[in-house]
């Protein structure tokens, strides 16, 4: 087992390591930049280095300081977290070169699932149900008309490269491929340096549903059943929720068999979480696969009741996995807590928070590294807290949610809770019956604003 272990991260999530590695007895080494030095994981690691000013181009994306930081303190592991380099190739790399472990993926894993052509050709040779598109990447504008005609409309155009919904068009008719052609090809040369495109079918009223899976040095793996994650903003989940409102027991099963199937495809060794589209009519497809700790892994800990970390670190230190294949018991819901302004198209809220009261009771969990008095720096992610709830039931699990939103108090910027406060009491959330089209369709800024003039 490691004695060390360096997060090369920042915020809630190398809080959330740090918690892990001080009960499993190894010591923690926390990065920061500047604008960091302040927050919770500075404070509550064994050790702290500094590696460079604000942007996380100098920082927390700079690989050579983070290995630097590493040598200086000794630390024979490196865990990335989620975000930032957790699915860098070049990171693992030299992780490997200087002699450190890496928590995470290989190189070649990360590879090979993060090339989203690459990655399906993989799947479909692997025997996992795959969305129908094209083979490979698209030469010219020609052959997507071409390829848009075999798979029927409507069609999906989407960046090799891609992520966060960019370099994503949809297209209705062969009217609209021209322009989708051109515009998603500037967005993903301006956004990834990589203008690659490939075009799939256009699944209608999908939901995004998840399954959490593990593997090992030895070529075991396992699947810790789904999450539902279509209650998402461009592409971006706001919410998720295990088990999935939409799963039965046979598709449970045969995601889960086609999850490992992906898993073993790449002989994957550690903690990751294979993603489709599933229909209404419950067929399922591959969509990609995300080889590093989610950020929603903490609802799939509370139905499983297993440290997903504690199973990361483990793995990368060579012990196997049980092996077995897990079921939810009971229900959990997260909610991620953004420092956004719902009202205004979620315009990022960075600044001092003034006052703070986190929600408790039963069933309640809060990941998170605010604190009255921290002041939000602008340079990253604006998620700031995950409020999860656990219970029986679903009903159980909303009814606590709305709760806790209702007692979750953060003044001096703006906030998602009281959308996510709309979003409990919505009758299709209610009822379960969503897709990744939910909040297109919802004018939930008219049911804020009335709140705002009461």
């Amino acid at each position: 087992m490691f004695k060390k272990i360096l997060i090369a991260n920042r915020g809630e999530i190398a809080l959330r390591i740090i918690r892990t590695c001080r009960e499993m007895g190894i010591s923690t080494v926390a990065v920061y930049s500047k604008a960091d030095a302040d927050s919770l994981h500075v404070r509550f690691a064994d050790e702290a280095v500094c590696i460079g000013p604000n942007a996380s181009s100098e920082s927390y994306l700079k690989i050579p300081n983070i290995i630097a930081a590493a040598e200086i303190t000794n630390a024979d592991a490196i865990h990335p977290g989620y975000g930032f380099l957790s699915e860098n190739s070049k990171f693992s790399k030299i992780c490997q070169e200087n002699g450190i472990k890496f928590i995470g993926a290989t190189p070649e894993q990360i590879d090979g699932m993060g090339d989203k052509a690459s990655a399906k050709q993989t799947m479909k040779d692997a025997g996992v149900p795959t969305i129908p598109g094209s083979d490979g990447l698209i030469d010219s504008l020609e052959d997507a008309i071409k390829v848009a005609k075999e798979i029927k409309y409507p069609v999906i155009l989407k960046a090799t490269a891609g992520g966060g919904g960019k370099g994503m068009r949809i297209c209705l008719k062969e009217s609209e491929i021209e322009k989708a052609w051109k515009s998603a090809r500037q967005e993903a040369k301006a956004s990834f340096g990589n203008d690659g495109m490939y075009m799939e079918k256009y699944i209608e009223e999908p939901r995004h549903i998840e399954i959490q899976i593990a593997g090992d040095q030895f070529g075991k793996a396992c699947h810790l059943s789904e999450r539902d994650c279509s209650v998402q903003r461009r592409h971006q989940k706001l919410v998720e929720e295990t088990p999935s409102p939409f799963m039965t027991k046979e598709l449970r099963k045969a995601m889960g068999a086609a999850s490992i199937k992906a898993a073993k495809a790449v002989n994957y060794e550690g903690v990751g979480t294979v993603e489709f589209l599933v229909d209404k009519h419950r067929n399922f497809y591959f969509m990609e696969m995300n080889t590093r700790i989610q950020v929603e892994h903490t609802i799939t800990e509370e139905v499983i009741n297993y440290d997903l970390i504690k199973e990361q670190i483990k793995i990368a230190s060579g012990m196997p996995i049980s092996g077995k294949n897990y079921e939810p018991v009971g229900h959990a819901i997260q909610c991620r807590i953004n420092a956004e302004d719902p009202l205004n198209d979620f315009r990022p809220s960075p600044g001092l928070i003034t006052n703070y009261h986190s929600p408790g009771g039963h069933g309640i969990r809060i990941d998170t590294h605010v604190y009255a008095g921290y002041t939000i720096p602008p340079y990253y992610d604006s998620m700031i807290a995950k409020l999860i709830t656990v219970a029986q039931t679903r009903e159980e699990a909303l009814t606590k949610m709305e709760r806790a939103l209702g007692e979750y108090i953060i003044e001096g910027v703006k906030t998602t809770i009281p959308f996510h406060q709309k979003l409990m009491k919505h009758p299709k959330f209610r009822d379960g019956k969503i897709t990744t089209k939910f909040l297109e369709e919802w004018d939930y800024k008219s049911e804020l604003q009335k709140d705002v003039k009461k």
